[in-house]
């Protein structure tokens, strides 16, 4: 039997409850819609850039171009520091089916520890696939031409070239020079700090030590980019853009190759260090300090081993003695306080005083002894320098006082940096009342101020500072800027490093200056002064002195025997000296350690390098 449908009891009220419920669902349907277009406006018009910025990050990508460090050369144009191409062989893993048996492969063809090859398989699994890593660096010639030879037998393994520093002299300009090595996490920090690690994000290495370091900026260059397209994989699939990195500047020294070879092949064995430079602008033309070490070692990472030797070396060669080694100056500051006696009116170009061979301060029994035992009679100020009394300077500082003394050496830049293109240098000492209560919880003995007057005591100086007081001497207080660059050289210019003269010290009397060059011209050149047998016989004048500075107290009554201590507590031998006498063209400190005395050992080193300078400027058709 059918059953009859049920029919509608109340058609309007059905029929308005149905337009009720379409009208509810087509609202609901708008409003879907509006947040729809809403949103799309918002994406599409309000966010458009917000999001197409982040989109192209994703499919652009920035990297990086390392710039090519700037070279340096000597003053004659030989190349000291350069970029050479170094090798690797890398492999790309998804182009390699067999990972492990590829790498068995290229060990066999050069030589790749187990160690190494472990690492190896440990960097796959962190990196992308497509990317390529380096199996082993800084091949040999040798390992290049194997591998060259066998690559068509190893799909995805290549070659890879880059530039890194050399420095073909090895050990020669070292503690010039520096290194470069790789940038550790406090180089970093301090890059950062200072806003500029964006412009090492391409770049391994930074200056470490020496003219690298102290000129680093100039040489580094600007990083360059390559603005590239990429898919959701990371991979390269265009470049869009690039901006060619800017290479550093070329620096070129003041420093002359072959004078430091000459300086290098006269210290021979000895530790210690010989500084040349021209006194009318500072210009320092040789800068050698021995013994020294290959810089090639720090480039790529030294080992351990290595650089333990080197650190627990007796010699110390890690240390720059031109800069940081520091040593009593000796007799050679005797024309710089007979300058201050002059100046003071303590003594005068005619005062003679009598010298029996020793000094004794009023009250004390103590005799401070001079280096002739029976001393050397009257002396005036040209004897007590030509022939080094230490009497006639032991009296002489007791005379003047320490806060005298002290003052007026550190016009000379004694106890202070010189200033020169290394951050390596320390800043010497010159004492003072002051310092040695604060340092050692004592008075000022006057003993300590006789002693002061030879350039013993508590005085230390740098050879680079010797050079630097020398230079005011001879200059008449007129101070030059000691300096290894001479200036640099860019795509479009070059840029002078050379500052001019300041007045250092300035004087009542002229004549000062006068009287203590012309002490030291008859040291060298008149006979019976301490450097005439070292200097007899040159073709040019010159001026010097020389100094033997005790590296131990000795007892008043002890006799100095060299034979019978160890060979570390010996006389350091010094001498400091310029020529041409009448218009100074090259001024020396040579410093030997540990060799007796100045004018038999120090002496002969700084005329047999004038000599090699006057030789090659006369072959050169230069005057002196």
């Amino acid at each position: 039997m059918i059953k009859k449908r049920p029919s509608i009891q109340d058609p309007a009220a059905e029929s308005q409850m149905f337009n009720q419920r379409a009208l509810f669902g087509f609202a609901v349907v708008l409003l879907c819609f509006c947040v729809v277009v809403f949103n799309q406006y918002k994406l599409q018009v309000v966010m458009h850039e917000h999001y197409m910025t982040r989109a192209d990050g994703n499919r652009i990508k920035l990297i990086p171009q390392p710039p090519n460090r700037g070279l340096i050369y000597d003053r004659n144009g030989i190349l000291l520091a350069e970029n050479r191409p170094i090798h690797s062989v890398e492999l790309v893993p998804e182009q390699v089916k067999n990972i492990p048996e590829t790498l068995a492969e290229i060990a066999r063809l050069i030589e790749i520890t187990p160690e190494r090859q472990q690492e190896f398989l440990k960097e796959v699994k962190y990196h992308r696939r497509f990317v390529s890593i380096a199996v082993k660096e800084h091949l040999t010639e040798q390992e290049v031409a194997i591998i060259a030879v066998n690559q068509h037998r190893l799909p995805g393994v290549t070659l890879e070239a880059r530039l890194t520093r050399h420095y073909p002299f090895g050990e020669l300009f070292t503690h010039a020079l520096g290194y470069i090595g790789k940038i550790n996490a406090k180089e970093l920090a301090k890059l950062e700090e200072e806003g500029v690690s964006a412009n090492y994000a391409a770049s391994r290495d930074i200056g470490k030590v020496g003219l690298e370091r102290f000129y680093e900026s100039q040489l580094h260059g600007q990083v360059g980019f390559e603005q590239v397209e990429v898919n959701n994989r990371g991979r390269v699939i265009r470049i869009l853009d690039s901006k060619p990195a800017t290479s550093g500047d070329d620096l070129i020294l003041s420093i002359d190759m072959n004078l430091q070879q000459k300086a290098k092949e006269l210290l021979g064995d000895n530790r210690g260090a010989v500084v040349a430079m021209d006194p009318r602008d500072g210009a320092v033309l040789a800068f050698y300090s021995n013994p020294s070490y290959d810089p090639n070692l720090f480039v790529h990472g030294i080992s351990g081993k290595n650089y333990r030797e080197l650190l627990n070396s007796p010699d110390r060669p890690l240390v720059n003695r031109v800069t940081q080694g520091v040593y009593p100056p000796a007799s050679t500051i005797k024309p710089h306080m007979a300058v201050l006696g002059l100046e003071n009116g303590t003594v005068t170009e005619q005062t003679r005083i009598p010298d029996p061979g020793f000094y004794k301060l009023p009250n004390y029994s103590r005799a401070y002894r001079d280096h002739v035992k029976w001393g050397h009679g009257w002396v005036d100020v040209y004897t007590a320098i030509t022939k080094s009394c230490d009497t006639y300077f032991y009296d002489l500082a007791v005379k003047l006082g320490i806060d005298r003394i002290s003052d007026y050496m550190k016009k000379f830049g004694f106890g202070s940096r010189t200033g020169i293109d290394v951050m390596e240098e320390s800043a010497g000492l010159m004492p003072s009342k002051e310092w040695k209560r604060a340092r050692h919880k004592q008075s000022w003995f006057p003993g300590d101020t006789v002693s002061l007057g030879i350039g013993q005591s508590y005085w230390s100086v740098t050879p680079m500072q010797l050079a630097l007081s020398t230079a005011i001497l001879i200059n008449d207080g007129q101070k030059p800027t000691p300096h290894m660059g001479r200036y640099f050289r860019s795509q479009t210019k070059d840029t002078s490093l050379i500052a001019p003269l300041q007045t250092a010290i300035e004087v009542k009397d002229h004549n000062n200056w006068r009287i203590a060059k012309e002490a030291m011209r008859q040291t060298v050149m008149v006979q019976g002064g301490t450097g005439f047998n070292a200097f007899k016989g040159i073709s040019y004048s010159a001026g010097g002195k020389t100094g033997t500075a005790q590296v131990i107290n000795m007892a008043a009554n002890q006799k100095y025997d060299a034979n019978a201590i160890k060979e570390i507590h010996r006389d350091n031998a010094m001498f400091i000296g310029y020529a041409p006498a009448e218009n100074p063209t090259i001024l020396l400190t040579v410093t030997v350690e540990n060799a007796g005395g100045g004018g038999s050992n120090a002496a002969p080193i700084a005329r047999k390098m004038m000599d090699y300078y006057f030789t090659r400027q006369s072959a050169a058709g230069a005057q002196p």
